[in-house]
């Protein structure tokens, strides 16, 4: 498995713990940023990354802002994604289980480091049911296909 990860200003130290979650998972990763102390705009991280995913370059994304709202409404722009936005074990289960999500989307504002590694490493390790659920996304995907 291979992951990109990226994260604007709000999502720098959460961004670091999940690498060293990646790198304690053996999976490998790229990350697409951000190197800076300042203001920047969630949409130039969320993108790159959530096109990455939808190329078939890396297999999932996890992203991370202030709330992970900006980073998830900008993911799901991208043809092909299914950006969750998680704040809990729970739904990072169901949504790989039930949603077969490819990129995770976290706030560091809302959430600690402690609880986003447990978020990201169920995430990162659950497989997808398939069955009706499959069925579910199939028709997300072919409204995708046929209205853009």
């Amino acid at each position: 498995m291979k992951v990109a990860i990226a994260s604007d200003h709000g999502g720098v130290n959460i961004r670091e713990e999940i690498k060293t979650l990646l790198e304690e998972l053996s999976i490998e990763y790229e990350d697409l940023g951000c190197e800076c102390g300042t203001s920047v705009d969630y949409s130039d991280y969320a993108v790159p990354v959530a096109e990455k995913v939808a190329n078939g370059e890396v297999d999932k994304g996890i992203l991370i802002c202030g709330t992970g709202i900006g980073m998830s409404i900008s993911a799901n722009k991208v043809k092909g994604i299914r950006c969750a936005l998680v704040h809990d074990v729970f739904s990072a289960k169901a949504t790989r289980e039930h949603n077969d999500s490819n990129v995770l989307a976290m706030g560091e504002r809302v959430i600690g480091p402690g609880l986003a590694r447990e978020i990201a490493k169920v995430w990162l390790t659950t497989e997808f049911e398939g069955g009706r659920h499959g069925r579910r996304i199939g028709k997300i995907t072919e409204y995708e296909n046929n209205h853009n």
